[in-house]
């Protein structure tokens, strides 16, 4: 088959147009009409469409191309298809009620998803690239194919399992109750940590062939660049939009309103906040493992705050 040139040699052009044209497209439904429900849908599919797009104009279709291409499909259909079905039934998005109806506020954010999107989806749009695909691929197959494989079942099993878990915790509305139950048990957000493992294990497919030296030159660095896009996707979950937004907030929220604040500290306690672990080895373990080997940063800790004196007599008093 013939690979079709768009632009440039990386599809770097014709995928950040068609991201920015179809991000502004769902913006201007969701600004005009005050509509929240296309929003993570917009973002989700938008992934899938720039796989199938680079894929198609390839021209080649090696197996490891097919294979990474697909994980990226599967992952962003499943994902924005729970989360169109999430806000069906919620009906609108908490994180936009001080945008909604503030153009430049409103569009930052879509903004933010185009670069989120073009950005995570650049294993598979380097892979799929004319630079690359002139060079002869190795069989798929190789070591770090299947491991890349592992990570991916891995990730998606835990990240969709923890997913409907979340869901489905929500749905029996009991402000008291903590989820700690199936992956909540051993992560705080198994979820994330599904999603990171499953951006990883698709860059590690699609640098494989250079890692075992069947693609060279320019290609071969454009590939291990595209770690760029499970990194980003790392920072953002860790130090933006996912732990920060979570972690001291339901804490603080749970304490100041006495909403079982002990038994969701116990959990806290418990429960590794990223990476699985069991929860009789994590509450015996020295806090700066905690800090270190399991990401658990200070940025993240709810501390009550101390009673002074005459809070402490009149609490006695009472």
């Amino acid at each position: 088959m013939t690979v079709t040139h768009v632009l440039d040699d990386y599809y770097l052009g014709i995928t950040a147009i068609v991201t920015v044209a179809y991000q502004l497209l769902f913006f201007a439904i969701a600004f005009t009409f005050k509509f929240d429900k296309l929003t993570d849908l917009a973002g989700g599919s938008n992934f899938a469409i720039l796989a199938i797009l680079n894929l198609a104009l390839s021209g080649h279709h090696h197996a490891r191309q097919v294979v990474a291409s697909l994980f990226l499909i599967i992952w962003a259909v499943r994902l924005s298809g729970f989360l169109f079905f999430r806000i069906l039934r919620t009906g609108s998005d908490d994180r936009f009620d001080d945008k909604r109806d503030k153009f430049f506020p409103f569009l930052g954010f879509w903004v933010f998803q185009m670069i989120w999107v073009w950005t995570v989806s650049l294993p598979v749009t380097i892979l799929n690239s004319p630079n690359v695909t002139q060079y002869d691929q190795h069989d798929f197959g190789t070591g770090r194919d299947i491991v890349g494989i592992i990570l991916f079942t891995i990730g998606f099993i835990m990240e969709s399992a923890s997913d409907v878990q979340k869901y489905n915790f929500r749905e029996k509305n009991d402000k008291s109750a903590v989820c700690d139950q199936g992956f909540f048990a051993a992560s705080r957000h198994p979820n994330y940590f599904g999603e990171i493992i499953i951006q990883f294990s698709i860059y590690m497919i699609a640098v494989s062939s250079a890692a075992d030296g069947y693609v060279g030159g320019q290609a071969y660095k454009a590939l291990y660049a595209t770690i760029l896009g499970p990194i980003l996707l790392t920072v953002l979950l860790m130090f933006v939009s996912g732990l920060p937004l979570s972690e001291r907030p339901k804490a603080k929220s749970r304490y100041e309103k006495g909403n079982n604040w002990e038994g969701y500290k116990r959990w806290l306690d418990r429960t590794s906040i990223l990476i699985p672990f069991p929860p009789q080895l994590y509450e015996k373990m020295p806090v700066c493992l905690r800090r270190t080997v399991f990401l658990e940063f200070p940025m993240y800790v709810f501390y009550p705050p101390k009673r002074d004196a005459r809070d402490e007599e009149e609490a006695l008093r009472q």
